[in-house]
């Protein structure tokens, strides 16, 4: 090969390689400066930022069943696990609205082992070609509470049928009897009797709904305990009386509590007709009170019958009695402990109970104390 083709070659051979080296060049340049394609969201950017702020557990499923997106209620509702729904009924009801596109809305129970099973309503919607939308709401509370609501309308209905049907049964025995008085006098005496207790349940049944709104105190007020334990002893002192029983007050006297005077009358006052009406004849109730920091204590401790260690967690549900006989031979409601425990919640206390069966009670209501504007601390001295 003369030199001339030989230098013809070597040209050839540079020129490929330059221009493939410019094309490489190129070809890199537009590659970094190239626009990368974005993917398209698995879930709606504006569904994810709705999803994120909803109260309600929200879960989106794609057409596989794996969840793509769920909120945090939902996973400590036990809704989801992982990436699928843990709940049997709810995806049953997903494959439903997937398969003809209706909206859907049910009510499911949830159990799971060691936890209280919730009630919950569930609305399932299709979103989009392929994702289903499943919203759900806990309504464990709203049941119970129609529950609680239900049991003490059935309640209050029993326990005025009692004092009701007696009235009437008595004022037939009254007619009955018209010529014999001294038949007349004791049927007149029960009367009254059934009338006063029908009287007490009304008015318990009107204060218990008054403190169960859950309504701030009305332009509370300073309190003196003193006073109101005057009152209490004084409304039980008939039947105190009729039974020997001495009702002894003690403790640290001119402490004042913030509050309803009303209400907080109501609380001691059930406080100590309970010690009465529970106690034997010849005993002694003891109200004492005592300041304790920021609250004081209002005791009153009784020499009964006590309460059973399994009963002493139902004692302040409404109606519960500790003993049905003895409840009903005094004309007792069962209302009275239900109303010292909303009154306490009213203002900001609590109450508690200590009892031994055969030995007696103690029942310590808990106020937040008043100190007077001036600056001086009442401690009773």
């Amino acid at each position: 090969m003369d030199a001339t083709t030989q230098a013809f070659l070597a040209a050839l051979i540079g020129a490929v390689v330059a221009g493939g080296a410019v094309l490489a060049w190129h070809l890199s340049d537009r590659q970094q400066h190239q626009t990368p394609v974005a993917e398209e969201p698995v879930v709606p950017v504006g569904v994810a930022a709705v999803l994120s702020v909803l109260r309600s557990s929200a879960v989106v499923v794609d057409d596989d069943d794996v969840v793509l997106k769920a909120s945090a209620p939902a996973y400590s509702m036990g809704l989801v696990r992982g990436t699928a729904l843990h709940s049997a009924e709810l995806a049953d009801l997903v494959h439903q609205v997937r398969r003809d596109g209706q909206i859907r809305e049910t009510e499911l129970l949830m159990a799971r082992p060691g936890v209280p099973a919730r009630h919950v309503t569930a609305r399932v919607a299709p979103l989009g070609a392929r994702l289903v939308l499943a919203l759900v709401e806990d309504r464990t509370r709203e049941r119970r509470v129609e529950a609680v609501r239900r049991d003490f309308v059935a309640n209050v209905s029993h326990e005025l049928k009692t004092p009701v049907g007696a009235i009437r049964l008595l004022s037939e025995a009254v007619h009955d009897a018209a010529g014999d008085p001294e038949a007349v006098k004791r049927f007149s005496n029960r009367m009254l009797t059934e009338s006063d207790r029908l009287s007490r349940l009304v008015q318990q049944v009107i204060e218990l709904s008054r403190l169960q709104g859950d309504e701030p105190l009305e332009q509370p007020m300073p309190v003196q305990l003193d006073e109101v334990i005057k009152v209490a002893v004084d409304t039980s002192a008939i039947d105190a009386d009729s039974k020997r029983i001495s009702i002894v007050v003690g403790g640290a006297p001119h402490l004042s509590v913030f509050g309803n005077e009303e209400q907080v009358t109501a609380a001691v006052a059930n406080l100590v007709a309970n010690a009465v009406s529970y106690s034997e004849c010849d005993a002694t109730v003891l109200v004492s009170t005592k300041a304790d920091d920021d609250m004081v204590e209002i005791s009153v401790v009784d020499q009964g019958i006590g309460i059973p260690a399994g009963e002493i967690d139902r004692i302040f549900e409404r109606f519960y009695r500790v003993d049905p006989a003895r409840h009903r031979s005094t004309g007792g409601t069962g209302l009275g402990l239900s109303i010292v425990k909303h009154v306490a919640a009213t203002h900001g206390g609590e109450v508690r109970v200590w009892s031994v069966e055969g030995q007696g009670s103690t029942f310590t209501l808990t106020l937040p104390r008043y100190f007077p504007a001036r600056g001086i601390q009442e401690d009773g001295r």
